[in-house]
């Protein structure tokens, strides 16, 4: 099907009769003469139907097909090209039998050497010149046209170039060598070469080996060397020179003295050179791409040296001038005869573009023209052809087509017939519209039925042809025709006029007032014609609902009504609401607002002042009440050490909703706070402020004083005592630590020690003169750098104490069964130890904690001796060990397997402690709540020790 409409359109665009329309120009052009080609095309290409016929000029004259030149379609052929005969101004003509049309004028150029390329024959003299003299050597290159050409010299036929420094400098402008001082190393030959350029190939273009040869060095006795003498600039650029917008310039500037002269360059107002400025390495070419108004100004080359300094100056001016470019252009036109035409064509560019007009391709003459502007009144046949717009200026001409079609016919009612049915409500308002086409405008007129209409107060027809009908009634329908006559002929078109009820809203939408998480309905119920289908759309600030893709919103209600229901009402639903019911004939609508109360905006603007140790100054402004008023204000506050935000104290301890400044107080010093601002009012808690920056109180003397001070323990004749630190939000300020102060119960000196670290939970006092169990009074104070703060309670803490110097007594063992046994003994008196007794053990033992003097040991072998013994500890050290006993258990009632793979425990009264049970000597401990070892943590600790002989070194009685 696709294909078919593209074939058709096709098909339909050969069969449209058009004026040519250029689809290639010629565009300006530069060949080489020294192409192996000896010929050259210029191209020049249009559409049209019929198909154009093409024609030429050159330098504004037409162009007789002869042995030079020749056409292939559209381009023009330049045989046994001449840049003497043929380089000039090119421009192609194209017509057909609705019009002609001039393409934009080619200029076309050839670039050349005269003489085949070659310099001179004319042989050249050698130079003779002393050393330190200037001299300066010329190229005289061929005449040439076209293209860009470079020079460069070779000395003494080496294949590279002769390099360019600040003694040696080539002009790009004139080809010519010049060295600023002589030294005896130029002696040789030199020759010029010119590189050409060209569009299309490139050529390079060498003179003959021309040989500028420097004197010998005369006899001793003989003066040689050039005296010193300032510098001479030979190489200059113009007074004046006038640059174009965006183009690139070079200045070059060379001097000949002796010493070698240094190049500098400057502009005359000081103003320093911008970085796309390029100065080349023997500072001889200065570039300025991209020129910009700005750039414009005096330069300055300086030559100097020892002897002197001399300056050239030139005036660059910034020529301000932009290419032609279209801005408005021109469309083809179809007009009716008699009509009037007005077509304006505008373009750009610097300087000022000039208008002229050309109608297949001459100048017009009785047509009114202003300027880029044309008007032609009253059209007739005779007016149809091909129009062109040309704007030019100094700069060049751009040209713009368009065709015009003036047409004769009768009124047409094919393409745009009457409307066969209109519909209108009653009391309504209609417009039957009536476009026919003719050539010149038809006269238009309307009847109902057979009957001609007037202009009357219900009915009018208007300008274009339409029919209006207002305040219509049943009795205006019924059948119209419009009827078309100009000179051409009369034609007529009809269609019905269907009158309806009107569509009402009789239950619109009021105005309401919702909470938060409420539903609601907006109701909107019509009466209508009853063959009409109302379409209910409802719209929200201005724009539509869409009921299926949001979930708050639901259409309910039946043929006749179009109810809106809000589940969940939220504050984002607030605003204006339109019910718009359609119908073929009408529409109509009604409109109500929604307020939506609900918790208050977050406060704005929230600003934190005067923030002293303990307090902070908060101001804010009010946010969104959300139609509800504000009833107080929440100021909260976070911490690097609160777990999220926090209520604060404040002054008034409650800020009321028309208060919108508070102060924070009971602050921590030295602490980074947060603050924000929640508001309250009847609907609920609202959204908190944007949080403060962070601010840090002020120092401030510590206040809180360490707690659980105690201590304890250690190696002999050392007071261990230790604390909880304060945390670091209680610091109140940098350089914390603690003051320890203790002394011996009765005596009235203290001794204080500073801890520096605000870390630190204990210090150890090490005095080998301490007694054991000496008692202390011991406190611990803080401080910052602000000054000390309070200290802790003082509380007694004993030094250190020493192991037992007693064995226990009278160990018994008794046994229970052929797998249990129970030990006792008497414990040692601590007070003739000068220490407590906290447990008793064996060096090599495990230990094995009981509850009293008592212990039974369980899950051991049956008849099997075994050897106890018992030693006193405490947190000093060992006791000495007492006395083994030996033990056997009973025989056991059956043979089972147990003993080894077993691990024996330990029972104390009901208590059972379980003990891993290696076969090797082995340690029963019992431990008190006053020692210091964590392994020791009952009241009262005895050790058992005891040996299995079978799997020792004893034999088994």
């Amino acid at each position: 099907m696709e294909s078919e409409q593209l074939v058709s359109a096709r098909t339909l665009e050969r069969s449209v009769l058009h004026g040519p329309v250029f689809t290639q120009e010629p565009s300006d052009s530069v060949f080489p003469l020294n192409s192996d080609d000896s010929r050259v095309f210029i191209n020049c290409k249009a559409k049209g139907n019929p198909p154009p016929s093409y024609r030429w000029k050159f330098n504004g004259v037409d162009i007789d097909k002869d042995f030079d030149y020749s056409l292939m379609e559209g381009n023009l052929l330049i045989n046994r090209p001449d840049a003497t005969r043929h380089g000039g101004t090119y421009q192609c003509i194209a017509s057909n039998s609705l019009g002609t049309v001039l393409s934009r004028e080619a200029k076309v150029q050839f670039a050349y050497y005269l003489a085949r390329f070659n310099f001179s024959n004319k042989p050249r003299s050698a130079v003779s010149v002393r050393e330190g003299q200037a001299v300066v050597l010329l190229c005289g290159p061929p005449p040439h046209s076209g293209g860009t050409v470079t020079y460069s010299w070779i000395f003494n036929g080496h294949s590279n170039p002769l390099q360019q420094d600040n003694r040696r400098f080539v002009s790009q402008k004139t080809g010519n060598l010049y060295i600023a001082k002589v030294e005896a190393s130029d002696v040789g030959n030199y020759t010029c070469v010119a590189t050409s350029q060209g569009l299309c190939k490139c050529w390079v273009h060498c003179s003959k080996n021309i040989a500028f040869k420097f004197a010998p060095p005369p006899p001793a006795n003989f003066t040689a060397v050039m005296g010193e003498y300032e510098p001479k600039i030979e190489v200059q650029f113009g007074d004046n020179i006038h640059v174009g917008k965006g183009s690139s310039v070079k200045l070059e500037c060379f001097a000949l003295g002796n010493p070698v002269p240094v190049i500098t360059w400057r502009r005359a107002d000081g103003n320093p050179f911008p970085g796309k400025i390029k100065i080349n390495s023997s500072n001889g070419v200065l570039e300025i791409p991209y020129f910009r108004p700005e750039d414009a100004g005096v330069y300055e080359c300086v030559a100097e040296n020892s002897r002197g300094r001399n300056v050239a100056r030139g005036h660059l001016v910034f020529h301000d001038v932009d290419h032609l470019q279209w801005v408005q252009t021109l469309r083809d036109a179809y007009m009716s005869i008699e009509a009037d035409l007005f077509w304006e064509c505008r373009a750009s560019g610097k300087p000022k573009p000039s208008y002229r007009w050309l109608k297949n391709g001459k100048l017009l003459d009785r047509i009114q023209i202003e300027g880029g502007k044309l008007a032609i009144y009253n059209l007739d046949l005779m007016d149809s052809g091909m129009y062109q717009c040309l704007a030019e200026n100094e700069r060049g001409v751009i040209y713009a087509s368009a065709e015009l079609k003036v047409v004769a016919s009768p009124p047409d009612f094919s393409k745009s017939p009457v409307k066969k049915s209109t519909l209108v409500q009653i009391g309504g308002e209609a417009v039957i519209e009536c476009h026919p086409h003719a050539s010149p405008r038809a006269t238009i007129s309307w009847r109902k039925g057979g009957d001609y209409l007037k202009d009357s107060r219900r009915q009018m027809i208007m300008e274009d042809g339409s029919l209006r009908l207002t305040n219509v009634s049943r009795s205006d329908g019924g059948r119209y025709t419009c009827v078309a006559q100009n000179p051409f002929g009369t034609s007529s078109s009809s269609g019905s006029l269907v009158v309806k009820e009107s569509t009402k809203i009789v239950v619109p939408p009021l105005n309401m007032d919702a909470t938060v998480g409420e539903s609601i309905v907006l109701p909107c119920e019509v009466s209508r014609d009853p063959s009409l289908s109302p379409v209910f759309r409802w719209f929200f600030n201005g724009k539509p609902v869409e009921v299926n893709k949001q979930d708050h919103f639901e259409k309910i209600g039946g043929d006749s009504a179009g109810d809106l229901m809000i589940r969940n009402v939220q504050l984002k639903h607030a605003g204006k609401y339109v019910c718009m019911v359609h119908t073929v004939v009408d529409s109509v609508s009604a409109a109500a607002d929604l307020i939506v109360r609900g918790p208050p905006g977050p406060p704005e603007g929230l600003t934190v002042e005067k923030v002293t140790d303990t307090t902070a100054q908060l101001s804010w402004a009010s946010g969104p009440e959300n139609h509800s008023p504000v009833t107080a204000y929440v100021v909260q506050a976070r911490t690097p050490y609160s777990v999220g935000w926090q209520a604060v104290k404040t002054v008034p301890d409650s800020v009321p909703g028309q208060m919108l400044h508070a102060t924070a107080v009971d602050l921590n010093p030295w602490v980074y706070y947060e603050f924000r601002v929640v508001a309250i009012n009847s609907v609920g808690v609202g959204e908190p402020s944007v949080p403060s920056r962070a601010l840090r109180t002020r120092a401030a003397v510590p206040q809180v004083a360490p707690t659980n001070v105690s201590g304890g323990g250690g190696n002999r004749g050392e007071l261990v005592i230790v604390w909880e630190p304060v945390p670091e939000e209680q610091q109140n300020g940098e350089g914390f630590g603690y003051v320890v102060a203790f002394r011996p119960i009765g005596t009235t000196t203290w001794i204080q020690t500073v801890v520096a670290s605000p870390d630190a939970s204990r210090y150890t006092y090490k005095n080998d003169s301490i007694p054991p169990l000496t008692p202390f009074e011991v406190k611990v104070g803080v401080y910052n750098n602000i000054g000390e703060g309070p200290q802790s309670s003082v509380t007694t803490v004993y030094s250190a104490e020493e192991e037992p110097s007693m064995a226990p007594s009278r160990v018994w063992v008794r046994t229970l069964s052929a797998s249990e046994i129970e030990v006792y003994w008497e414990p040692v008196p601590w007070k003739t130890n000068g220490g407590r007794i906290l447990g008793y053990e064996e060096s090599e033992a495990e230990r094995v904690r009981v509850a009293d003097t008592t212990a039974t040991i369980s899950a051991l072998k049956g008849s099997t001796t075994y050897i106890v013994a018992v030693k006193a500890r405490n947190s000093a050290g060992a006791g000495p060990q007492s006395a083994p006993v030996n033990v056997t258990t009973k025989k056991p009632r059956e043979c089972v397997r147990s003993g080894y793979g077993e691990k024996p425990f330990v029972r104390s009264g009901l208590k059972h402690v379980q003990f891993c049970f290696s076969f090797h000597p082995a340690v029963l401990n019992l431990g008190t709540s006053e020692s210091s070892d964590p392994f020791i943590n009952m009241p009262l600790t005895n050790c058992l020790t005891f040996t299995h002989l079978a799997d020792t070194f004893l034999q088994r009685t």
